[in-house]
């Protein structure tokens, strides 16, 4: 009977996950009302939904060291994968790094939303 192979063992999955969690939660306090304002939904009450940001530097950090630690964990850290396992292949190491570039921009543009908002609005 085949081994199955521990899904748990150094699973990036976890970095790309968080840093988009606290990438949304640094911009929830001006993503928030202008999803609501694009739904529809008005009122002098969304002034009162800026209350997220005094937690807006934490989540920003958060998000930033979450990409850094993608970073390191593609281009850094050396490759310890047995052979015939789909971490050997080249084109899954490459698709992984586009999709962490890709991932990263998008997470970069929603935490600046609050600088270019201003021009959208």
């Amino acid at each position: 009977m085949a081994e199955e192979p521990d899904i748990t063992e150094k699973s990036p999955y976890w970095l790309g996950i968080g840093a988009v969690l606290a990438a949304i939660g640094a911009s929830v306090c001006c993503v928030g009302p202008l999803l609501l304002l694009s739904l529809g939904i008005g009122g002098a009450w969304m002034s009162t939904l800026t209350s997220m940001e005094t937690v807006r530097p934490f989540f920003f950090i958060i998000s930033l060291i979450f990409i850094g630690l993608g970073y390191r964990k593609l281009y850094l850290i050396p490759d310890s994968c047995e052979e015939g396992r789909a971490c050997t292949v080249s084109e899954v190491k490459q698709r992984q790094r586009m999709i962490f570039w890709v991932g990263s921009v998008l997470i970069l543009l929603l935490l600046a939303f609050p600088w270019y908002a201003v021009y959208i609005l």
